[in-house]
């Protein structure tokens, strides 16, 4: 899991522009909280987050120069602090000498775009929260069907990447066998992608390591996916009580996000990778609106009443 970000590959990912500090770019950035530094061109730095990219965009320059020239050398030589990784202006603004001169003598690269603050701090925003957030490291395999991010868990040897291949040679995309690295995006979105050393990779008992990207092309791949199913393998035995209706509602947290997950129980002659496709089919149903649980209830609710009224009626002659 990395624990930075070098200001050069926040450059190559954002697309931004080296206005000063060519020689100042392995700068790391470990945080990705972006400042705003509104408060310190007031004078304010009791909780001046120094660590933090400094974003600067209209509202900030332009209140630079109601300043005095003592007040913006003092403010951005305390601005430029040695946990400081950079500072980008927005808006293709002209950078304040001042800052050139701190930033300089402070060895603090300053980066430029004409995107506004809004789409800048998105952009990088983004890019950092998916290079820095936590990662957890999950046995299972992740395939994308149709749209759908399905996390296929179960005991060792239960058949999770066979089970995988079947459904990458019915046109859907493998995105990590065996391990599975997550992170939270935010609190309702859970990303999953392959470790470096085993992306495009699957294990298959009796053949050994297969290239997925080789043998079925690259549209069989995918290097990032959400998770938006667990679809767990349990293999059956006669005592085991399984959902038979799908109305439990069973899920499971991850890096705080809770995601739906359904118990499938592994039987000689199932065919595991039409009924985990019909799985992810069915959820993205239900995301729409469409509950087949409700409507099986719905239809069994109306019989019963025909059924009395019928046994009513009979009853009465």
């Amino acid at each position: 899991m990395p624990n930075h970000v070098t200001v050069q590959e926040l450059i190559d990912k954002v697309r931004l522009k080296v206005l000063q500090g060519e020689d100042y770019l392995g700068r790391t950035i470990t945080t990705s909280d972006i400042s705003r530094p509104a408060l310190e061109f007031a004078g304010y730095f009791k909780h001046y987050p120094a660590m933090r990219i400094q974003l600067l965009g209209i509202t900030e320059i332009s209140f630079s120069k109601d300043l005095t020239h003592d007040q913006m050398v003092e403010y951005m030589t305390r601005m430029c602090t040695p946990q400081t990784p950079c500072f980008v202006i927005s808006t293709n603004l002209p950078i304040p000498q001042e800052l050139k001169k701190a930033a300089e003598d402070a060895q603090i690269p300053i980066l430029g775009t004409h995107l506004t603050s809004s789409q800048i701090l998105s952009n990088m925003t983004s890019y950092l929260l998916g290079r820095l957030a936590p990662r957890k490291s999950l046995h299972g395999v992740l395939v994308d069907i149709s749209g759908v991010g399905v996390l296929i868990t179960g005991d060792s040897g239960v058949g999770k990447s066979e089970t995988a291949l079947e459904l990458v040679r019915r046109g859907h995309r493998l995105v990590a066998d065996d391990r599975v690295e997550v992170y939270a995006r935010d609190e309702q979105t859970l990303i999953g992608t392959a470790p470096a050393i085993l992306q495009h990779l699957m294990e298959i008992r009796g053949i050994g390591i297969i290239d997925v990207s080789t043998l079925y092309g690259t549209g069989a791949i995918m290097p990032v996916d959400n998770i938006n199913l667990i679809v767990h393998l349990e293999t059956w035995t006669p005592d085991t009580k399984f959902d038979r209706l799908g109305d439990r509602g069973d899920t499971q947290t991850i890096q705080g996000v809770i995601i739906p997950k359904v118990s499938v129980p592994v039987k000689t002659g199932r065919n595991l990778a039409i009924i985990i496709e019909s799985a992810a089919m069915n959820y993205r149903a239900e995301t729409m609106g469409y509950d087949a649980t409700k409507t099986f209830d719905e239809n069994l609710n109306r019989l019963i009443k025909q059924n009395s009224a019928r046994d009513s009626k009979e009853q009465g002659k």
